[in-house]
């Protein structure tokens, strides 16, 4: 591998890119145990209110691709904020990236670890996720970005799997009520911020900026990409509902996959398998971008921002999180329990740069007064 290989620019991306990296990024973890924590049949107004306010953070984030800045990369947010900010930013955003790894990687493991390998150390799993994640990462963001198209192709069809529940005998509207609460204090406040958290990952394409088209119509995929993931939540939340009922939705820890389990087919048994199997595609492609985004931020820090990458070099920056993931498991990540410290700490940190991240760099591009015309 040359060693300044894994930032290389040889091509950029069109808007379909764009689309399907937004879209994976909001259906990646949280997905599935959302619905025991709506619960109610009225909480589909909140899937579809926080979608909207999604679509208005995307709206802000979309201008900002009307600037100069942020297609140049690192030399861009340097122009913009100068080397001193710049780095003291991206030590702030160190934190997120590196919670953000360790808490998707736990969950999705733990998921792993529960339906398919319920004998297998967690520790010898997390390993397994991290080197196919290194494979993929090593190769560079173009080629990782390149991974998308078979990410978003191979588990995109899954929403089909859950069209039984929509229909009798699993089917009864009585499940779907009341759609109006009659006491407002009976609003999960919690479950709606974690939809808000569930919506965030597009904040990221500001990083991914260089390798993504100028030409493309951002807000246009973006919308698409927002639509398809708030009707995905609808659909899987519904499902959730009329298979368990509002009663029994909170007793179970991963509804969406418990649901499934039921679901008889002649050709393949335990066809759950196969989905967590597949989903798996979508933890490694966004572990990958946020690794390299990790040790990218790692050599900003280090005042190497503009040198050339070394496979050294990124191979320590994935043992610092590999060891912070282990760290987690090991301590403090309850197999089973309830939503734990770690978790609480991401839907909380992944909801306040969601918003924060597109109104901050908004606001400061237009104090610089470099927009397109």
């Amino acid at each position: 591998m040359p060693p300044s290989s894994l930032f290389e620019k040889s091509s950029t991306f069109s808007g379909v890119y764009t689309m399907m990296i937004v879209n994976r990024m909001q259906m990646l973890y949280f997905f599935i145990i959302m619905p025991r924590y709506l619960v109610k049949p009225y909480m589909i107004w909140g899937i579809l209110g926080v979608g909207l306010l999604s679509q208005i953070n995307l709206m802000l984030l979309a201008k900002l691709f009307s600037s100069n800045y942020y297609a140049k990369g690192y030399p861009g947010f340097v122009q913009l904020f100068g080397k001193n900010a710049v780095r003291f930013f991206t030590f702030l955003g160190l934190f997120p990236i590196l919670v953000k790894i360790d808490v998707l990687t736990l969950g999705v493991g733990e998921v792993v670890h529960q339906y398919i390998f319920p004998s297998m150390n967690s520790n010898w799993l997390l390993l397994s996720i991290f080197l196919v994640c290194f494979y993929v990462a090593v190769q560079g963001m173009e080629k990782t970005i390149r991974f998308v198209v078979i990410v978003f192709l191979s588990t995109i069809w899954m929403l089909i799997i859950f069209c039984p529940f929509f229909f009798p005998p699993i089917a009864s509207l009585h499940d779907l009520y009341p759609l109006i609460p009659h006491d407002w204090s009976g609003i999960s406040w919690s479950g709606l911020l974690l939809v808000w958290t569930s919506m965030s990952g597009p904040e990221m394409l500001v990083y991914l900026a260089p390798w993504l088209s100028p030409k493309q119509k951002m807000l246009k995929y973006l919308t698409i990409a927002n639509t398809i993931s708030t009707l995905e939540y609808l659909l899987l939340f519904t499902a959730a509902l009329l298979f368990f009922g509002s009663n029994y939705l909170d007793k179970t820890r991963f509804p969406v996959l418990d649901m499934i389990r039921y679901l008889q087919f002649p050709a393949y048994e335990r066809i759950d398998i196969v989905l967590i199997s597949l989903h798996m595609f979508v933890l490694v492609f966004v572990n990958s971008i946020l690794m390299l985004l990790f040790y990218g931020a790692i050599r900003i820090l280090m005042g190497k921002g503009e040198e050339q990458t070394t496979l050294k070099g990124f191979t320590a920056s994935l043992l610092i999180i590999f060891v912070s993931s282990l760290i987690i498991n090991q301590w403090f990540w309850k197999s089973g329990g309830e939503q734990n410290i770690w978790m609480n700490l991401q839907i909380g940190v992944g909801a306040f740069t969601y918003f924060l991240v597109p109104t901050f760099l908004l606001v400061a591009t237009k104090l610089k007064g470099c927009f397109k015309a």
